[in-house]
């Protein structure tokens, strides 16, 4: 039997396709803003410099293709491997405690006393204070000369205090004790982890004969695991950029001995004190894969140490 067409049918799905192509070319017109900004300030930076890292390019003349040239002298020069030593050593001991003084900090605010969120909001102030302002304080602070700091030991303690950033020995930990400062943002997200313990598991905890420290081992920070691996992506991404701080305590340069040339910054000195905007590509490439394969090793790494609850 032959199937006999219903009046109506057709114009309505053809009205449905017209509306469906009207509300593609309106979201496409208030979306186009956002994509050409994307293209132009994004994209385009990033397909230009991976091509500049294959030139010799100083702004001022067109770019001369060298191929991996700007890679191979990247490995033969000592400042590189200064900037990364110094960049790594951030990572590998300043990361971890920073880690740890934020997880004590919200341990002790997670306290049930009266008053503690003016505690908690002391912590997390500093947080807020511009990251040059703060290095410039941090400087005064640590000034070995007439220092506050300094002035303690000398004073009260009746020791020589170190030389800070005066010194190549003292210029990393003193940037690592000046990190301690910004604490606020990881000390609130463990805040928020501890706070969603269950307080059932340490009643259970305690019912079995843990202790104080076995429950934190037991409980706390396999609970509190997830928040620990998404500060330790963070914070290890960012010091790997380390460079305002140095940059302003440095002025500019790398410190006493280039204790303070860090990978950003030396990347940052070739490209707008040098115009060596080649290299100082190839270099942000490398840093792109730095953070790549150390991103994907804590994930790798996750399997065994995060805990998701269900």
């Amino acid at each position: 039997m032959a199937t006999v067409a219903t009046p109506g049918v057709r114009p309505s799905v053809q009205m449905r396709k017209a509306m469906s192509q009207r509300n593609a070319r309106v979201g496409f017109f208030f979306a186009f803003p956002f994509l050409l900004g994307f293209v132009t300030l994004q994209v385009y930076p990033l397909l230009a410099s991976f091509y500049y890292s294959f030139t010799q390019f100083n702004v001022f003349q067109p770019p001369i293709w060298i191929g991996a040239d700007n890679y191979v002298q990247l490995f033969q020069d000592p400042l590189f491997w200064t900037s990364l030593r110094n960049t790594l050593f951030m990572v590998i001991v300043g990361v971890p405690v920073q880690l740890v003084v934020a997880l004590l900090a919200a341990l002790l605010l997670n306290s049930k006393v009266r008053g503690i969120a003016v505690f908690r909001t002391l912590v997390y102030l500093p947080t807020v204070t511009p990251v040059v302002a703060s290095s410039l304080l941090w400087l005064w602070l640590l000034n070995p000369v007439y220092g506050p700091v300094n002035w303690v030991f000398v004073h009260i303690l009746h020791v020589s205090g170190p030389g800070w950033f005066a010194t190549a020995a003292w210029a990393k930990p003193a940037m690592i004790f000046m990190g301690l400062w910004g604490i606020g943002t990881a000390m609130v997200v463990f805040l928020a982890a501890l706070q969603g313990v269950p307080e059932q598991l340490y009643e259970a905890a305690r019912i079995d004969g843990a202790g104080a420290w076995q429950r934190a081992l037991r409980v706390t920070l396999p609970l509190i695991s997830p928040a620990s691996f998404f500060l330790l992506i963070t914070h290890v991404i960012d010091a790997l950029q380390i460079f305002v701080t140095a940059y302003v305590i440095g002025g500019g340069g790398g410190g006493p001995q280039n204790a303070l040339l860090f990978y950003a910054l030396y990347l940052y000195q070739n490209a707008f004190n040098f115009l060596k905007m080649g290299y100082a590509s190839a270099m942000a490439w490398l840093l792109f894969l730095v953070i790549l394969i150390l991103t994907l090793l804590i994930f790798r790494s996750s399997r065994r140490w995060v805990y998701y609850e269900g």
